[in-house]
């Protein structure tokens, strides 16, 4: 496991600012209340890991499939429907919605390898991820990847923790199936949307991990 990039000012300034708290707590209160020192001590160092943990990016064994569609994000399956998407292809597809809490991993991977055809980013809204128009309203970045089976898009989803999303794509690029794609800071969202004719893997509820689960196949 290391620390992803996105991590390190982050994590640093957070150092800083407990450290400083850490010396007021201690200077003005561990005389007179050593027990709101020890108790703040341990809170400072509990709120330090959580935020370690938060971009942490566990090594995990490469998944080479290209016949399937596989997880762009962990978390937990919350919506599998067919849906009109409006933004690119203006058909129906298929909806694959993964929810991101704030202790899943927020590194996002390619699900598909192939060509970037549109990569857009969209401010909006912060409702809570489960909202059912958040993946219309919220701030997020929108990305269609054309493999040889067909076209995959990938939403980046925030929420209202998550204040930040961080996006690699770029039109015109050829990516790789497991390839870092972004992240999201802290947590929130991912939505695969698939062409109709796929065969699902997943159900609801089912924890996925990203560049492993395979979400779906091709037929």
């Amino acid at each position: 496991m290391h620390i992803h990039r996105e991590g390190y000012r982050i994590i640093a300034i957070s150092a800083i600012v407990l450290l400083i708290l850490d010396w007021l707590i201690y200077h003005f209160l561990h005389q007179h209340f050593p027990s709101v020192w020890g108790l703040w001590l341990v809170v400072s160092i509990v709120l330090f890991i959580l935020i370690v943990a938060f971009f942490r990016v566990p090594h995990r064994k490469k998944v080479d499939d290209e016949n399937a569609i596989l997880s762009a994000a962990d978390g937990h399956v919350v919506a599998i429907e067919e849906v009109d998407e409006t933004e690119y292809f203006h058909d129906r597809r298929i909806l694959i919605s993964v929810f991101m809490s704030p202790l899943n991993v927020h590194l996002n991977r390619y699900p598909v390898s192939g060509q970037v055809t549109y990569s857009a980013y969209h401010p909006g809204k912060y409702l809570v991820a489960w909202h059912p128009k958040s993946s219309s309203l919220n701030e997020r970045h929108t990305l269609v990847i054309r493999s040889s089976h067909g076209d995959v898009m990938v939403k980046q989803i925030a929420g209202a923790m998550a204040r930040r999303i961080v996006n690699y794509a770029r039109e015109g690029m050829q990516v790789r199936q497991g390839d870092e794609l972004g992240f999201i800071k802290f947590g929130s969202r991912v939505d695969v949307l698939l062409p109709p004719h796929v065969h699902i893997h997943v159900k609801l509820q089912q924890p996925v991990k990203t560049g492993v689960t395979r979400l779906a196949s091709w037929n």
